[in-house]
């Protein structure tokens, strides 16, 4: 294979974007939103420390918004499977949309007041909540079952590009054009998202789509619980997150070090490794062991905390934290596509607001378990000890999952009977 041919195999498999406009429309969208959404997220916490000066005030912003990630993120999947996926996206854009110009109107106030800060926090929360499982539960439908993997790594693409630039602007837009600016230019992103989800096809319920309720969640739950594989991909995500998210010992870890002016380089050296996997992602389409890739990947990310967390040199640090981010991405491609490649469509989004919840709550409870730990012994051991228990605890998770780790998307029951269902689907339209 010559050295040019070498390279194409490791940049991103773009077939899912030039065979599906609605994909393009889809991800283009997402772009634009995601970094107008940085804005916001850079824009609110600065706005609450100048109003109130006070620290717990800023914390607080992520306790309003856990319950109703919680609650609207098991409903909301329950509404992708009921309701049109794309009416569904745009409708809850545009709600984001209106919460942002409120935020713009606050700001522009002569005293802008606290509680509008809290209160769009918890909406935009459950906006989020609700969109987010059409998101997931929509790109399966506009996308060839043999893309589905190429798409994973292009939406991760799309999400890392974001997480590394868009805190970058933000800081920029806030710090030189001012609150009112930011949240005026997360406006705009909004009205860009709306008018391009427009434009991306009705994706109406299947006909057996159950109605949205407690009993159509509860049904989702237990197709989740009887599907051994997926059951491994939402508990071996916990694990790792819950143990090993070590981000709220960040700025203690830099004091430490003595390095002040490295934490915004540790923020960004995580998101900075899964943009460098997405990059490079051609080379996943080729997998075909996904459950086993999933273990391997969290067990490394567990590894590389813990050598960040062991470590004294501030550049050490900052590589363990970069490649603890490609681990972590490359687990988040593969449980994505053995989600995508064996859901049934019409359990699609109830399935998704269980994936909201385990790449979520996670992060938000390993920020808990790492302070708490932290207190209790000192900030070093709070991370490698993380890291050390994540390790355990996939291998033990592994070892109790026997169908994750033989999970093979050429020979798996559940993935032969969705290839076949999309193929058939196809020729009927091929045909009408």
């Amino acid at each position: 294979m010559s050295s040019s041919s070498r390279l194409r195999s490791l940049l991103p498999d773009l077939a899912p974007w030039r065979a599906s406009a609605d994909f393009r429309r889809l991800w283009v969208a997402g772009l634009i939103t995601n970094f107008g959404s940085f804005l916001t997220f850079v824009a609110l916490p600065v706005q609450m420390k100048v109003l109130t000066g006070s620290a717990v005030a800023v914390g607080a912003i992520g306790a309003v918004e856990l319950v109703p990630l919680v609650v609207f993120g098991l409903y909301g999947g329950a509404l992708a499977d009921a309701l049109d996926k794309r009416k569904l996206i745009v409708y809850t854009e545009a709600g984001q949309g209106v919460l942002c110009a409120g935020l713009l109107v606050n700001a522009l106030l002569p005293h802008p007041a606290v509680w509008p800060l809290y209160a769009v926090a918890g909406l935009s929360a459950a906006l989020g909540a609700v969109q987010r499982p059409a998101l997931d539960s929509l790109t399966p439908r506009i996308v060839a079952h043999e893309h589905l993997p190429a798409a994973a790594s292009l939406n991760s693409l799309r999400w890392t590009v974001g997480g590394v630039a868009g805190p970058a602007l933000a800081g920029v837009v806030v710090a030189y054009a001012g609150l009112g600016c930011a949240y005026a230019v997360d406006l705009a992103t909004f009205v860009v998202s709306v008018a391009l989800g427009l434009g991306i096809a009705a994706s109406p319920a299947a006909h057996e789509a159950a109605k949205p309720s407690l009993r159509s969640i509860a049904e989702g739950a237990r197709y989740a619980w009887s599907r051994k594989e997926l059951l491994g991909t939402y508990a071996i995500d916990l694990a790792a997150m819950f143990f090993a998210m070590p981000l709220a010992l960040l700025p203690f870890l830099a004091d430490e070090l003595d390095a002040e002016w490295s934490l915004g380089l540790m923020y960004a050296s995580v998101p900075a490794g899964a943009l460098l996997v997405s990059l490079t992602s051609g080379w996943t389409s080729r997998v075909h062991r996904h459950g086993r890739m999933v273990a391997l990947a969290a067990a490394c990310w567990g590894l590389a905390m813990a050598a960040a967390g062991a470590v004294h040199n501030v550049w050490l640090v900052l590589l363990f934290l970069t490649l603890g981010g490609c681990c972590d991405m490359v687990s988040g491609i593969f449980r994505g596509a053995i989600w995508d490649q064996t859901i049934p469509d019409e359990l699609r989004g109830r399935l998704a607001g269980i994936e909201l919840l385990s790449y979520s709550v996670g992060p938000t409870l390993g920020q808990v378990r790492a302070g708490g730990m932290a207190a209790w012994t000192s900030v070093r051991t709070s991370i490698w000890s993380g890291g050390l228990i994540c390790v355990g605890a996939v291998g033990v998770l592994a070892a109790f999952l026997p169908k994750l780790m033989a999970y093979d998307v050429r020979t798996n029951e559940h993935a032969v009977r969705m290839r076949s269902a999309r193929v058939t689907r196809e020729t009927r339209e091929t045909v009408t």
